[in-house]
């Protein structure tokens, strides 16, 4: 699938200290330590509407992982997927009358212009689930020879009780698994499954309903192996970073760490499990089914600065849930007015220091917010004339295009 094109960050003077996530499988904020390729997952969308600013959030978080990694010297392997056929995406089909292809097709085309626009980095490979089922099917055909699959009606699930670390990334009871399992996409009380929270891997073809011929028969993937699949077909085991949305935690998280743990025989599937918070608009988390999104394109449709969204979304720690406000962009529209007078000024205070702050507020778990104060603080000196530094003013807007992501 066709990814997008943004230019690779400058290197800027100095390195980054490490960079430092809360892993939700531990509870913890540790170091991350890529040897060698950092290398990432985020589970992408499913494209059946635009680009909200909650997908935006979650997209902007894992983008300065990217950036700190790489102004660490670490080189990075990212991976993302596109959800581009699943039963959300069937169901709005149905819903508007018009063919899926066609909706993921468009939907797809305009969270890459989004992610332009933001500035997000591309990742190094982009991959629909479509494109990813011969693959998946092999996978499956490997937990079945480990005899951990078994058959509901034409259907193949996975015993998750076969991964003796199941339940270790989002750490939750039974009861509150079978509740969520329930909630976002699993069928716990299926009658002839073996357990509730066993998870579909493939789904025989049901009429009117698109399907593909594979070794499995006539039909399509389950979700969670989707991603399984593309995770280990193009980063492997032991990755640094799985990340997505807190939404996915679990089941997504956990069911496909699970899948990929039996089909390698290996443990971790990641070494770190980072999930960014949900924003919310009119009190309650945007989402698709409640209606009340709003949307990266509708904003640059209305002139917004594609930078101020972006410093509308970093003034908010990324593992924060928030609440969206007209108020809130505003903020973010004057910040970068001021930022963008202070480096048109002729000199500043020297640079070094502040960028030095900038990074350890980076590398600590990604306080953006306190990063964006200390742009702040060099900003509103600098617009008082103070400053001799005649070339702090285009090194620091160096530093916000290729730290932040922003661009001056």
């Amino acid at each position: 699938m066709k990814s997008w094109s943004v230019p690779a960050p400058a290197k800027i003077p100095g390195l980054a200290p490490a960079l430092s996530l809360m892993d939700t499988g531990t509870g913890t904020i540790r170091p991350t330590d890529p040897q060698g390729t950092a290398r990432m997952y985020v589970c992408g969308i499913t494209p059946y509407d635009a680009t909200h600013m909650g997908h935006a959030a979650t997209y902007v978080a894992f983008d300065m992982v990217q950036r700190v990694w790489r102004d660490g010297g670490h080189p990075v392997l990212y991976v993302q997927n596109v959800t581009d056929i699943d039963d959300p995406l069937l169901e709005r089909a149905v819903a508007v009358g018009e063919d899926w292809q066609v909706i993921a097709e468009r939907e797809t085309a305009l969270f890459r212009e989004d992610m332009t626009a933001l500035n997000v980095l591309a990742p190094d490979h982009y991959i629909g689930a479509v494109e990813a089922i011969p693959s998946v099917a092999g996978y499956v055909q490997s937990l079945q020879e480990r005899g951990v699959v078994y058959a509901v009606d034409e259907d193949l699930y996975f015993s998750v009780g076969s991964d003796p670390a199941f339940g270790s990334v989002a750490h939750l009871d039974e009861s509150e698994m079978i509740r969520i399992f329930a909630e976002r996409g699993g069928d716990p009380d299926r009658p002839g499954k073996r357990h509730p929270l066993d998870c579909l891997l493939w789904q025989a073809a049901r009429p009117e309903e698109p399907s593909w011929d594979t070794a499995l028969g006539h039909g399509r993937p389950g979700w969670h192996i989707e991603c399984t699949a593309i995770a280990l077909d193009y980063l492997g085991m032991g990755i640094e970073v799985q990340g997505g949305g807190s939404d996915l935690a679990f089941p997504h998280h956990e069911m496909g760490a699970s899948e990929a743990q039996v089909i390698r025989e290996e443990y971790p599937y990641a070494q770190h499990y980072v999930h960014a918070g949900m924003v919310a608009w009119q009190g309650h988390k945007m989402s698709k089914s409640r209606g009340n999104l709003v949307f990266v394109s509708v904003l640059r449709a209305e002139g917004h600065d594609p930078m101020a969204i972006r410093l509308s979304l970093l003034a908010h720690h990324y593992r924060s849930n928030w609440s969206w406000t007209p108020h809130g962009l505003q903020g973010a529209t004057d910040r970068l007015g001021l930022w963008r007078s202070a480096v048109a000024c002729a000199a500043g205070d020297e640079a070094a220091p502040y960028i030095t702050r900038i990074r350890e507020h980076l590398a600590n778990d990604l306080q953006t917010a306190a990063a964006l104060d200390v742009m702040d603080a060099w900003s509103v000196k600098a617009m008082t004339g103070a400053g001799t530094d005649t070339d702090a003013p285009a090194q620091m807007s160096a530093l916000c295009d290729s730290l932040l992501g922003v661009r001056l």
